[in-house]
Parts: structure tokens; sequence; C-alpha cells
């Protein structure tokens, strides 16, 4: 079922993409989410609208959570359901940066089966299930680095804040920025970079897809407190997020300040 449940991801995100690319650099309706949420465009809405159509026809067992999708609780009886972001990066799509993906999981019991990251823009597609991660069909891994120092890491400026870190020391670290999570986590996973952070809470839809790719690549990919993450929430938010390779990962983790101070930011 993991296979089949891949290529129907692979074959709706491919489809929703090609939506997605005739709103972008065209000026589409943008509006403003309440509080902080930030932007929301029409293309988001028409990507959200067909990909709900195409995966709950395909399987109407499964449950249903997506950022542009008033959330339902009855996802929460579902054994199985589908986790979408339908452009993650909704700011880079807007500036017309080709950055922004487009990101599907299927969860079942908790735990992503099968997952894709696609890049319309950039005609990238990255797939896995727990026994493989690709990247345009071509199997990928994460980085070897065995140490923190020089690593690379994705991650937004605030995270590397000196108050976020053990003793205020920040480690010696090469800081690389992409708006997508779930196109960070991908990174990761081809081992482009060597870990990936985000502090803040983080929303379920945003990472569900990208935690599968890095965790089939070889990376370890925990919360910012190095609990494994669990889907399909009451409140679908985990305590941040930290993949990377093993060693890396073990590295920064290691020097985080311990949850509880300052774990709330406001960018990711």
């Amino acid at each position: 079922m993991r296979a089949a449940d891949l290529a129907l991801l692979t074959d709706a995100a491919k489809s929703a993409g090609q939506i997605a690319l005739k709103y972008w650099r065209n000026q589409p309706k943008t509006w403003d989410k309440p509080g902080t949420a930030g932007p929301v465009t029409e293309a988001d809405l028409a990507v959200d609208a067909d990909l709900r159509d195409t995966l709950t026809a395909a399987r109407p067992a499964y449950g249903w959570l997506s950022e542009e999708t008033p959330d339902d609780a009855a996802r929460l009886t579902a054994e199985t359901l589908f986790i979408v972001d339908p452009i993650d990066g909704t700011r880079a799509f807007v500036a017309g940066a080709a950055t922004w993906a487009l990101s599907l999981a299927v969860v079942r019991a908790g735990t992503p089966e099968a997952a894709v990251v696609y890049l319309p823009a950039k005609d990238l597609l990255y797939g896995a299930t727990p026994d493989a991660a690709t990247r345009n069909g071509r199997p990928i891994r994460c980085s070897d680095r065995a140490e923190v120092d020089g690593a690379t890491l994705l991650a937004a400026r605030p995270n590397l804040d000196l108050q976020n870190w053990r003793d205020a020391t920040l480690p010696p670290v090469a800081r690389h920025f992409r708006p997508s999570l779930a196109y960070r986590m991908a990174l990761v996973a081809e081992g482009r970079f060597d870990a990936m952070l985000t502090l803040r809470r983080a929303w379920e839809w945003d990472i569900a897809a990208g935690a599968l790719i890095a965790q089939a690549a070889g990376a370890r990919v925990t919360d910012r407190s190095g609990a494994p993450l669990r889907f399909n929430n009451p409140d679908p938010m985990v305590a941040g997020v930290l993949a990377g390779a093993p060693a890396v990962h073990s590295g920064l983790l290691h020097r985080l300040r311990p949850r509880g101070r300052n774990s709330e930011m406001s960018t990711n």
C-alpha cells in the first residue's frame, strides 16, 4: 500500500503543481490570514481544492488535514490520513521566487508512510516511503558529516540567537536559508546541507512529508527536544524540528538550551 500511496501522491502533486504554475509570477490575488499566520493566495486555495478532490476520491477512508481546509475533528478517528500543505513557502511564491513546494504525506497511526515534496518551478520531486528516498527518481542519502563544527545548517536567523544555546555559545556552523520547511528537509535528505532547525512550534502540514523523506535518506529527525515526531495531534503542531546527519543532529541537540526557555519564536 505504501508504494501505491506514493504513486498517488506523486501524480496528484504533479497535476496540482501545474495549477500553481498558472498563478506563479502572474499577480495572484493575495490575502493576509488572521494574526501572524501569514499570506494566502488564490493559488493556495485552488491547489488545495484540486488535491483534496483527487486524493480523497482515490482513498475515501483516509482523513484529511490541510493548511487551507478548515480542520475537522473527524480526522482524529482516522487510522490513516493525508497531511497536505498546498504551497509551502507562500511568501516566496508571491515574490516570484522558485523555492516554494507542495508538501503531501500519508500518515498512518501517527507516522508518515508515503511522502512527496514537489517544487514545480524547479521541476524537483522528492519522494519517500520508509524504505527509500528519491529525488526525481534517483536514490538520495543524507550527509555523512561526523561533527558539528563547520556544518551547514538551514535555519531562519532568529534560531541562532545566543539565548537559544547552552552557555550562550553558538556552534560554529554556516547558516543558510530556504523559505519552505519542506524543501529544507528535502535538501538535508539529499545531503546538500548537513542539518535544518526550527525552534518554534511547527505545523504538521509543513513537515510531515519532509520528515519522512529525511528519515528515509538516513537523517535523524526529532522535535527540538530530541523526541520523535508524531502526527495527527488534536492541535496539529509539534515542538520544533531538528533534522540532520546523525552526528550533526546529536551535536546540535546537545548544544541547544533545554526547551522551556524561549521556546516560542515568531519566525521559522
